[in-house]
């Protein structure tokens, strides 16, 4: 079948159905705001504990991402990211996701081998880029104050 570009652009317009982009808007706000709302609740509850202004960030960064690995491995994540889409991956929470989904996949290849290894195929470059730039930056700094 010898088809151009257009042509294959017209047919798949034909048969795919349109997205519900507003919808898809409403609930990725919603869900976001929500997962950013908690953290602030969170935040003010830890302060409320004793804990200063950024002891308490910590501390509510920390119990979102427990709380979205928990979510993850119970199979919960992905059904609210499904219908709430980059509502639930923007915050720190889709991080978690992203390092927990991979090491449950391959949990079968064994605890270390399968689970240690894949836990980190996101968090490795993530932590090496910014260990590199961070020593790169103090010998920029190093070299502007000598």
């Amino acid at each position: 079948m010898n088809m151009t570009n257009q042509d294959y652009g017209k047919l798949v317009n034909e048969h795919s159905q349109p997205s519900p982009i507003w919808k898809d808007l409403i609930w990725a706000f919603l869900v976001g705001g929500a997962i950013c709302t908690i953290g602030q609740g969170l935040s003010d509850l830890f302060q409320s504990w004793g804990l200063d202004k950024e002891q308490s960030g910590t501390a509510a960064s920390v119990t979102l991402i427990l709380a979205a690995a928990l979510l993850t491995g119970l199979g919960c994540f992905d059904k609210i990211a499904k219908r709430a889409g980059a509502g639930t991956l923007v915050p720190i929470t889709g991080f978690a996701n992203a390092m927990v989904s991979p090491a449950l996949e391959f949990k079968s290849e064994g605890l270390i081998n399968g689970t240690a290894v894949k836990l980190f195929t996101v968090a490795g470059p993530v932590l090496v880029f910014g260990i590199s730039a961070s020593v790169i930056y103090g010998l920029i700094l190093c070299l502007l104050q000598a």
